[in-house]
């Protein structure tokens, strides 16, 4: 499969988050072409920080591998790590990080920061940016957009 195709499977994994009032963000971990673990974000309806769709995805497939190094595997996610996410994926020995909207507040892989492909830290990432760009952004923003007309809503 392409990396466009695994991104569409991480933005439906992002759709299934929109359903249920969360931030749409989807991940889809693949190791040696076949997927091993799938999520979306849940911080609202598990109440934890680390519920993250990529937070979520690696436990995941930490279990399907049986070990905390995920060698040979990329992540897809339909929005850039933010510096959390970035450090379990540098920990996690993920080898590719594949990301469809950049995340201009928080991103640590490439926007704000580059945590992933920084020399410092004993391992690195290779990073691929801006896949199905369009898509992902356009779901986030049409979230936010419809999450403020609510608020708004509710304060007449």
């Amino acid at each position: 499969m392409t990396d466009q195709e695994y991104m569409q499977m991480a933005i439906d994994e992002a759709k299934k988050a929109e359903v249920l009032g969360e931030v749409p963000i989807g991940a889809v971990i693949v190791h040696e072409d076949e997927v091993i673990a799938t999520a979306f974000n849940l911080r609202e309806k598990l109440q934890t920080t680390i519920s993250h769709a990529e937070m979520l995805a690696i436990d995941k497939a930490n279990e399907v591998i049986g070990s905390w190094r995920l060698e040979n595997c990329t992540l897809y996610v339909t929005l850039e790590p933010c510096p959390m996410c970035a450090g379990a994926i540098l920990q996690s020995r993920i080898s590719r990080v594949v990301y469809g909207a950049k995340d201009e507040k928080a991103g640590c892989a490439g926007t704000l920061f580059n945590l992933l492909e920084d020399e410092r830290f004993n391992h690195q990432v290779q990073v691929t940016s801006s896949v199905l760009e369009e898509e992902c952004s356009q779901m986030l923003t049409s979230f936010f957009k419809q999450l403020r007309a609510k608020k708004k809503k509710k304060k007449i």
